[in-house]
């Protein structure tokens, strides 16, 4: 991944709510991105035992999510590839198991892409009205969460399996921080 990939957009001081919830994700997949870059296939299959996460299923994993927020909450498009049904339905837990015949450059374009998809749905859904607009999800109870709640949702995604990828990655090359190094202000 280049350094784009991991440069924390700073916000403004006193952006509105859109503009700070916006930045809390951008914030979150920059952070995931530096716990995630530069492995090769080895150290992206690594497992820390007993778990048998690894970065390389971290990866797929979240852009599997990212595509599927778009389709199921924002915009109903299809799913894109690879996410084939036929591949959940022989193993639910495809995205994560697959991953190791991945390459890491199939791995960091999958969720480059997802990432990109997703920032260009999110744009075309907010410039039509806020967060307090609905979702197209239905829930059982036949309501529509609102935007806030599906941003909210994906930051908090990103959260959980950065705290994941961080112990991954400490255990691989002792990388440790909170924040990837920005480059310098001009």
């Amino acid at each position: 991944m280049d350094l784009s990939e991991m440069t924390v957009i700073h916000e403004s001081m006193d952006g509105d709510e859109l503009e700070m919830q916006m930045f809390m994700l951008e914030r979150a997949r920059a952070q995931f991105a530096w716990k995630c870059g530069g492995l090769d296939a080895e150290a992206l299959d690594k497992p820390l035992p007993p778990s048998t996460m690894t970065i390389g299923g971290l990866l797929k994993h979240v852009a599997l999510c990212e595509d599927m927020r778009i389709a199921e909450f924002l915009t109903g498009d299809h799913m894109p590839e690879p996410w084939k049904q036929e591949n959940f339905d022989a193993d639910p837990q495809w995205d994560w198991h697959s991953a190791a015949n991945d390459t890491p450059e199939e791995l960091y374009a999958l969720w480059r892409a997802s990432v990109e998809r997703s920032r260009a749905a999110w744009a075309t859904v907010l410039e039509n009205g806020g967060l307090d607009q609905p979702s197209i999800f239905t829930t059982e109870e036949g309501g529509h969460p609102n935007l806030r709640r599906v941003l909210v949702d994906a930051t908090e995604h990103y959260l959980r399996h950065t705290g994941h990828a961080d112990l991954l990655r400490e255990n691989i090359d002792g990388l440790v921080g909170e924040d990837p190094p920005q480059p310098a202000q001009p």
